[in-house]
C-alpha cells in the first residue's frame, strides 16, 4: 500500500529534508501578519511544526486568526440545566494536564465558557455523549486565550465534525459504503457480526481522534489535518485505521460482539507519532480511488451550508452499494479523463439495452440470473474478462473499478440489484451504481447538450437496433445483445469508433437527439431538443449587437413565483464558453464601470451544495455572475453571462426565499425551453429580484419600441 501511494502529494506532517532556515522563515512570517494557509504550506513542505509557533499555525489554518468572535459579548453565566455535567466533563480534562494549579483554574474557567456558550448560541441541549472536551484536548495545551479557543472550538465543529454524528447517523451509513468499496471482505463480515460503524467509530470522528490517541499523536495528526484543509478526510483516515486492523478483526471471529467492537474501538490508540505520515500516504491512496461523487454528493454533511437542510436526501441506509453520478461516469471515461475509471455494465434488458446505450457499457442482462444461470455465469467471465483486455489495451471503456447501470425505475430494477449483491458477495473490490441508471443518462445528455451538437457528446448513446443511430451488429462480430464471447474489448471499441464516425444525414441535418420517452418500454429511439441548422441563442449577444432583432415582436415568457419550488433536477450550468469563464477581472474596476447599474453581493450555488462567493452585476442587457478567487483577493472569475431577455423565470424556495433562482432559455418554440439554471443565495433577495425585473421590462420596452 506504501508504495503505491509514492505517486501522491507531499504529505504535511512528514519527516522531510529540512533547510536550516525554514523555521525562521515561518516565524517571520508568522509574526508579520497578513499570512495565509497557502503561504504557509510553501514554508512548512510537510515539515514538523515547532511546538512555539502550532497555536498561530491553527489560527492561519482554521480562518480565525484575528478574529474577535461573538464570546466577547456574553454575559459569562453558566446557568444552562446541565451546568454539572459540563463542569464534571471539563475537571476531568484538567485533571489529566500536566501545569500549575492557577493555571489550570483559569483553563477550567475558559473550558466550562467556550462549552456553555456554544450550547447557548447553538441552541445545543450538552450531553457527556458530545465527546466535546475530548476535541478540546488539543487546544488547551496551546494556552490560547479564551477567545481564541472559543474561535478554533467552533470553526471544528463547523468545518471538520460531520452533521448528525451520532448513533445510526448519515456519516456512518455513508463510511460503510466506502469501506464496502474499498475493503468488501472486512465489511460482510462486520454486518455479519451486525457490527455498524458508529458503535466503534463515534469517538474517531467526533474528536478528530484526539480522544483516542495520546497528546502527541494527536497533535501531530492535527498539524495534518488543519493544512490539508479537507473535512472529507476523517473518512479516508477511519478506513486506512480500520483496514489496518483488518487481519486482527477476521482472527476474531469467535469472540462476542461487545468484544470485537471493543477491540476495533481502541485500534487508533495504538498509534504512535511516526506512524502519522504513513497513516495520511494511505488515506491519500485511498482517496484517488474514491469516485468523486462519495465527496460531492455528501458536501452537506459539513459547515452550514443552506442546501445541507434538504430533507430530501438518499437514504444512505438501504443503499446497496457506493451510488456515482452519471456525470461523473461520463467525464471519467473520457481519453483525457484523470482519476477514477469506470467499467460500466448495462444491466437492462436485451431490448432496452439494443434500443439505446453509452457506447462504452457491457452489457449484462440481469433477466438471465433467474432465467438461465449458466449462461449469466457465462457472460459474468465474459464481462471479466473484457474488463481485464480492457485495461491492457488503454480502452476508453476501460476501467477497474465497476459501475452498474440499470433503467432507473425501481421495478425494473430488481434484477439489477440481485446482480449488484452477487458481486459483493464475492467480495468485489470497487463496485458501484449509477445513481438514477439510463434515465438519469439521458437526462443529463439532453442537459449539458444546451449548446447544441458541436460539444462532442453526440457519440455517448448509441442504438443496436432500429433505423436512427444503428449500429450493425455484423460490424463488429458481436452478437446483438452485446454481451460478447470474450471479445468484448475488440468490440465496444469497434462500437466507439462507429458511433463517432456514423455522423448520419439526419444529424447532420438537424443536431444529435436523445431519448425522450423513458417512462414506456425503450423500443426505438425518440428525440428531444431537435435543434434547427441555425439557431439565434441570444446569451452570447454583446450590447453592440442590439439584442432585440431575434425578438422582434415576440416577448419572452417571463414569470416570478416567489412561491415556487425550483427542479433540482434541471440544468445547473451557465452557458459561458471555456474561455470566458477562465477570465478574471478585478471586483472594483467592474464596479466602477459605468454601465454597472446594480450590483447585488451574494453565494453562487451549486446543485451539489457547494457556494461560492460572488457578485451578481446587471448592465442595461445583461447579468455577470463574478465568483471571488479565494487566492487573490479583490479579483474574481466571470464565471456566467446571461442576456436579461433569455431569462424567462424568477423563483424562490418556499423555506428559504433569500434563494433564488433564475431560469434562461429559448422563448421562440412553445413550450419554453430552460437552457440554463443558475441559482443564487442573495441577503436583500427580494431588492435584486425587483431590480432585475425592472431592467428586463425596460429592454422588452425597448425592442416593442
Amino acid at each position: 500500500m506504501a508504495a503505491a501511494a509514492e505517486d501522491e502529494q507531499p504529505v504535511p506532517g512528514g519527516g522531510g529534508g529540512a533547510s536550516s532556515s525554514w523555521d525562521k522563515d515561518l516565524a517571520e512570517a508568522l509574526d508579520e501578519g497578513g499570512c495565509d494557509l497557502e503561504t504557509l504550506r510553501n514554508i512548512i513542505q510537510g515539515r514538523c511544526i515547532p511546538a512555539d509557533q502550532r497555536a498561530k499555525v491553527w489560527k492561519i489554518s482554521l480562518n480565525v486568526a484575528g478574529k474577535v468572535g461573538s464570546l466577547g459579548s456574553w454575559d459569562g453565566s453558566l446557568d444552562l440545566p446541565e451546568q454539572t455535567f459540563i463542569q464534571e466533563d471539563c475537571q476531568r480534562l484538567i485533571d489529566r494536564l500536566s501545569m500549575p494549579d492557577e493555571e489550570k483554574e483559569q483553563l477550567l474557567s475558559d473550558i466550562e465558557s467556550v462549552i456553555t456558550f456554544y450550547c447557548k448560541s447553538r441552541n445545543v441541549t450538552y450531553t457527556q455523549s458530545l465527546g466535546w472536551t475530548d476535541l478540546l484536548k488539543p487546544l488547551v495545551p496551546l494556552r490560547m486565550s479564551r477567545n481564541d479557543l472559543y474561535n478554533c472550538f467552533y470553526a471544528i465543529m463547523n468545518k471538520y465534525i460531520p452533521r448528525d454524528f451520532v448513533p445510526r447517523g448519515r456519516p456512518f451509513h455513508l463510511f460503510r459504503l466506502l469501506l464496502q468499496y474499498h475493503e468488501p471482505e472486512l465489511c460482510s463480515f462486520l454486518d455479519t457480526k451486525k457490527i455498524t460503524p458508529d458503535s466503534y467509530a463515534i469517538s474517531w470522528g467526533a474528536s478528530l481522534f484526539a480522544g483516542c490517541c495520546t497528546g502527541d499523536v494527536a497533535q501531530l495528526m492535527w498539524d495534518v489535518y488543519l493544512q490539508q484543509a479537507d473535512p472529507f478526510l476523517i473518512f479516508f483516515l477511519m478506513l486506512v485505521i480500520l483496514v489496518n486492523a483488518k487481519e486482527i478483526a477476521l482472527s476474531q471471529e469467535g469472540e462476542c460482539k461487545e468484544e470485537l467492537i471493543r477491540s476495533l474501538e481502541n485500534v487508533p490508540c495504538n498509534l504512535e507519532t511516526e506512524d502519522v505520515e504513513d497513516l495520511y500516504s494511505l488515506a491519500l491512496y485511498y482517496h484517488a480511488r474514491t469516485p468523486a461523487s462519495f465527496r460531492k454528493d455528501n458536501q452537506n454533511l459539513f459547515g452550514s451550508n443552506l442546501l445541507g437542510l434538504r430533507d430530501d436526501e438518499m437514504d444512505l441506509s438501504q443503499a446497496l452499494c457506493l451510488p456515482v453520478s452519471v456525470s461523473e461516469i461520463l467525464q471519467a471515461n473520457q481519453p483525457q479523463g484523470d482519476g477514477v475509471r469506470f467499467f460500466v455494465v448495462d444491466c437492462r434488458p436485451a431490448e432496452q439495452y439494443n434500443a439505446g446505450h453509452l457506447s462504452t457499457a457491457f452489457h449484462l442482462d440481469s433477466d438471465l440470473m433467474l432465467q438461465n444461470p449458466a449462461e449469466f455465469a457465462l457472460s459474468v467471465k465474459s464481462l471479466l474478462e473484457a474488463q481485464k483486455q480492457s485495461i491492457e489495451s488503454g480502452s476508453v471503456a476501460s476501467g477497474e473499478h465497476l459501475c452498474f447501470m440499470g433503467s432507473g425505475r425501481e421495478e425494473e430494477d430488481m434484477y439489477m440489484n440481485m446482480v449488484l449483491a452477487h458481486f459483493l458477495q464475492k467480495n468485489k473490490e470497487y463496485v458501484s451504481i449509477a445513481r438514477g441508471g439510463f434515465m438519469a443518462l439521458q437526462q443529463h445528455l439532453v442537459d449539458i447538450n444546451v449548446d447544441g451538437p458541436e460539444n462532442g457528446y453526440g457519440h455517448w448513446i448509441v442504438s443496436t437496433s432500429g433505423s436512427r443511430g444503428s449500429i450493425s451488429s455484423s460490424a463488429d462480430g458481436e452478437s446483438p445483445n452485446g454481451s460478447g464471447d470474450g471479445r468484448g474489448v475488440k468490440s465496444l471499441v469497434n462500437k466507439m469508433t462507429f458511433a463517432l464516425k456514423s455522423k448520419s444525414v439526419n444529424v447532420k441535418e438537424k443536431v444529435i437527439s436523445f431519448i425522450e420517452n423513458t417512462s414506456a418500454p425503450v423500443e426505438r429511439m425518440t428525440f428531444h431538443l431537435p435543434w434547427p441548422e441555425k439557431v439565434n441563442l441570444d446569451w452570447h449577444v454583446s450590447s453592440s449587437d442590439r439584442v432585440g432583432k431575434p425578438y422582434r415582436g415576440v416577448k419572452p415568457v417571463f414569470s416570478i413565483g416567489d412561491e415556487e419550488e425550483y427542479d433540482t433536477d434541471e440544468i445547473d450550468s451557465s452557458s459561458m464558453s471555456d474561455d470566458d469563464r477562465k477570465e478574471m477581472v478585478n471586483i472594483q474596476t467592474w464596479l466602477n464601470k459605468p454601465d454597472i447599474k446594480h450590483h447585488f453581493p451574494c453565494n453562487e450555488v451549486k446543485e451539489t451544495g457547494h457556494m461560492f462567493p460572488s457578485h451578481l452585476m446587471v448592465t442595461a442587457s445583461h447579468m455577470y455572475c463574478l465568483r471571488e478567487i479565494p487566492s487573490r483577493k479583490g479579483f474574481a472569475y466571470i464565471q456566467s453571462r446571461q442576456a436579461l431577455t433569455s431569462m424567462v423565470k424568477i423563483t424562490s424556495k418556499k423555506k428559504h426565499p433569500e434563494l433564488i433562482t433564475f431560469k434562461f432559455g429559448n422563448s421562440n418554440v412553445s413550450p419554453v425551453e430552460i437552457l440554463a439554471v443558475e441559482r443564487y443565495l442573495i441577503p436583500n433577495a427580494g431588492d435584486a429580484t425587483k431590480a432585475i425585473k425592472q431592467q428586463i421590462m425596460k429592454v422588452l420596452d425597448a425592442l416593442e419600441s
